[in-house]
C-alpha cells in the first residue's frame, strides 16, 4: 500500500488550504477551486479537501488505501471477496478528483465508505460526471450523499 486516504468535506477551499498547510508543514500539491489535495509520506497520508456546501456534523468524505497499480487494486478486491466482503460498485477508467483511476467502493458495518484505487493519471476535470463523491449517477444511490 501507498497512502492510507481521507476525503475531507469542507465549505471554504481558500481557508481549509491555509489551515491544514500550516498543520501539516507543507503545501498541497494540487489546489482548484474545489479541490485540494496533500500527500504527506510520514505517515503516508492522502489527504483531500472537496468543497461542499451546507455541509454540517460529521465532515468526512470516505476514505481510501492508495495503491500503486491496477493489478493491487483487483488483488485487494478478491481477497475481501474471498473475507465475505463485496465491492459495493468498481470504477475502472474513472475521472475522479482530478485524477484518471481504476478503484472499487465498499461499506463498513456503519455505512462509512472505502475506497481502494490506482491514480493512472492527473487530469483537469473534477469528476467526468459532475457529480459528489466521484460517484457516477448509475451508483451513486449505493453511497450516501457526501454534500447534503
Amino acid at each position: 500500500m501507498k497512502y492510507a486516504h481521507v476525503g475531507l468535506n469542507v465549505t471554504n477551499i481558500k481557508k481549509s488550504v491555509e489551515f491544514y498547510s500550516k498543520l501539516f508543514g507543507v503545501d498541497p500539491v494540487r489546489v482548484k477551486p474545489d479541490y485540494a489535495k496533500f500527500l504527506l509520506e510520514k505517515p503516508g497520508l492522502n489527504f483531500t479537501l472537496n468543497l461542499c456546501d451546507g455541509v454540517s456534523g460529521n465532515q468526512v468524505g470516505h476514505f481510501g488505501i492508495q495503491l500503486g497499480s491496477t493489478e493491487e487494486v483487483m488483488a485487494h478486491k478478491n481477497r475481501l471477496a474471498e473475507a465475505g466482503i463485496q465491492s459495493q460498485f468498481d470504477e475502472i477508467n474513472t475521472t475522479c478528483c482530478y485524477a484518471l483511476q481504476d478503484k472499487f467502493w465498499i461499506q463498513d458495518p456503519d455505512g462509512n465508505e472505502w475506497e481502494f484505487f490506482y491514480t493512472k493519471a492527473d487530469v483537469d476535470v473534477n469528476d467526468e460526471n459532475a457529480s459528489s463523491c466521484c460517484a457516477t449517477p448509475e451508483t451513486k444511490e449505493n453511497l450516501n450523499n457526501c454534500c447534503s
